[in-house]
């Protein structure tokens, strides 16, 4: 089963284009299913029923999965069986008539304009790696990408003569994402002063770098992030996905259109980008709760 396994997922890159990370999460979840077959001697793809599907899932439930990753399983294991009945190995999909469940959205956590500019300001600039920082720091905010997206920018990716990044999002989709002035500053300090010292006489077709010649990672990225929240005082949980998220929450608090923000976030549903309407007006109730006379 392993190599339908292998074949499943190298039809998702070649035809849908999927992420490497999405791949990842749809190999987890098939292979961990397939242990479970296993476990119960079940042998055979062709021989999963309904039930087994049902047991399997309620098995996840048991085992205190949250019903988000539920969900996310279950959405791995219809697409690998529509893959089968494509490729003729099932005659019949045992996931057809199960639903995913539909999840409260949560209204994601995002920071003030003044713990950004705090954290903005944090690196050193008297240091290659502090000048790196602060344009990772400020290309982040100003576009609202992902972390993903951000380290995997190349040298090509930067436009500065017209002030936008060209960014590959989920699926590999092209988007161009304006930069704004402090980016764009910060990023020609980065590629001037530090890139070069990074790498000495190394080279790399990536724009942010470590110290050994590599591409950033979103693990290492995510450290450097939360070592300047730190820094700042910022002791809550905090993540890149934070700093996008300010990024759409401060733009529609000063009247951006969410059309605007979705094409510029990568949604390719609006619905996603409607959750930012909850921030504002949450925001809005803050505001006449702290300021209004008879609050």
């Amino acid at each position: 089963m392993n190599n339908l396994v292998d074949s499943f997922l190298s039809y998702q890159a070649a035809v849908k284009g999927l992420s490497k990370n999405t791949l990842e999460a749809y190999g987890r979840d098939v292979l961990k299913f397939i242990d479970y077959l296993e476990k119960r001697n079940i042998s055979g793809i062709e021989g999963v029923k309904y039930n087994d599907l049902l047991e399997y899932l309620t098995t996840l439930l048991d085992e205190g999965i949250n019903i988000r990753s539920v969900a996310r399983n279950l959405v791995s294991l219809k697409q690998f069986f529509k893959f089968l009945l494509l490729e003729k190995i099932i005659v019949e999909d045992p996931s057809l008539y199960i639903k995913t469940p539909k999840m409260k959205r949560s209204i994601p956590g995002f920071l003030s304009l003044e713990d950004v500019e705090r954290i903005l300001s944090s690196p050193d600039p008297t240091s290659y790696e502090g000048i790196r920082n602060r344009a990772m720091l400020e290309t982040l905010y100003a576009c609202g990408i992902r972390a993903s997206e951000l380290v995997n920018l190349d040298l090509n990716s930067v436009n500065f003569e017209l002030g936008y990044l060209i960014v590959y999002g989920k699926g590999s989709k092209e988007r161009l994402v304006p930069t704004g002035e402090k980016a764009r500053t910060a990023l020609k300090d980065y590629l001037a002063l530090s890139r070069p010292n990074i790498l000495k006489s190394r080279s790399s077709p990536y724009l942010f770098v470590t110290r050994r010649g590599e591409g950033m990672t979103r693990q290492g990225f995510w450290k450097i992030l939360k070592a300047h929240a730190i820094k700042c005082g910022i002791n809550r949980k905090i993540s890149p996905h934070t700093i996008r998220h300010s990024f759409a929450t401060h733009l529609l608090e000063r009247g951006a259109d969410l059309r605007t923000i979705q094409i510029m976030l990568g949604h390719s549903d609006i619905s996603t980008t409607q959750i930012y309407t909850h921030i504002a007006k949450e925001r809005l109730k803050e505001i006449h709760k702290k300021y209004h006379p008879r609050s």
